[in-house]
């Protein structure tokens, strides 16, 4: 499959699987083969164990009740991390020396026009709001304001699964069973996508048919994507890269496409 590919949707017509990849799945590829986790492995594990805190904070310390936080745990020892440093992540949660995060969201546009959304973490707003508008300038990208561009996105669940669970067309199945709008499958696994009206009750479906996931989450997803040359696609890049080793940013999604051409060289 071509990095710009992916299965369609559960119709007939979309099942000629022509749909673009989003561009956060890209910039994610991407990174993973340059080795890049491994260089940051404590700023990952930071960014793990906030999201970890503001689950709890946000619903019950206890996973078994807590959807969002059995998502950061499942997240969490994907990447290792001891039980002791998960355990003190959810304590911040609670008690006096509680952390007071709260979540923020950007919005604005990029290299191109590509349409951007920076979900953060702070605890000091005023700080991350600057660090984020001053990168956007630097790559001559613009913030914008509260839903500027969340209208060219969907917000969607996605469940995925290890590509050992079965065939792209026993994943199908399984989506349909299960009431999911879309099942992609690739080399790296499978994502069942569904509309967060539907999520939870498709996640369980799905986990009582193959058992657990190995993440389930809430993510933006573009609608329809932004063709980049190279030169300009290499400008984003470094932005998309900037923002990632921000320690308050958690998650980058653009509505971006990025060359084949591109994709190779930025992959060497």
């Amino acid at each position: 499959m071509k990095e710009s590919e992916r299965p369609g949707y559960l119709t007939a017509a979309s099942q000629l699987k022509t749909a673009l990849m989003a561009g956060h799945s890209q910039f994610k590829n991407i990174m993973h083969r340059k080795g890049r986790a491994d260089k940051v492995r404590s700023k990952i594990f930071s960014k793990l164990s906030r999201e970890i805190t503001v689950a709890a904070k946000l619903g019950m310390p206890d996973p078994a009740h807590n959807p969002r936080l059995r998502a950061a745990i499942i997240a969490a020892r994907e990447e290792n991390m001891a039980k002791d440093v998960i355990q003190r992540a959810i304590d911040k949660a609670t008690g006096a020396g509680a952390e007071n995060i709260e979540e923020v969201r950007y919005e604005g546009y990029g290299p191109g026009g590509v349409a951007l959304i920076v979900e953060t973490q702070t605890d000091n707003r005023n700080r991350t709001a600057s660090d984020i508008r001053s990168t956007f300038s630097k790559f001559g990208g613009a913030l914008g304001e509260p839903n500027s561009v969340t209208f060219m996105f969907d917000r969607v669940g996605v469940i995925a699964y290890p590509k050992s669970k079965g065939s792209e067309d026993a994943m199908l199945e399984a989506a349909l069973d299960a009431g999911a709008d879309e099942c992609l499958s690739g080399d790296e696994g499978h994502e069942f996508v569904t509309s967060l009206e539907n999520f939870g009750q498709v996640r369980d479906a799905l986990e009582a048919k193959l058992g657990a996931p190995s993440s389930f989450k809430i993510e933006w997803r573009a609608k329809s994507t932004n063709p980049l040359s190279d030169e300009t696609g290499e400008t984003l890049i470094k932005l998309l890269d900037v923002l990632d080793e921000h320690d308050d940013v958690q998650n980058v999604y653009g509505n971006y496409e990025l060359s084949d051409s591109l994709l190779a060289k930025l992959s060497n």
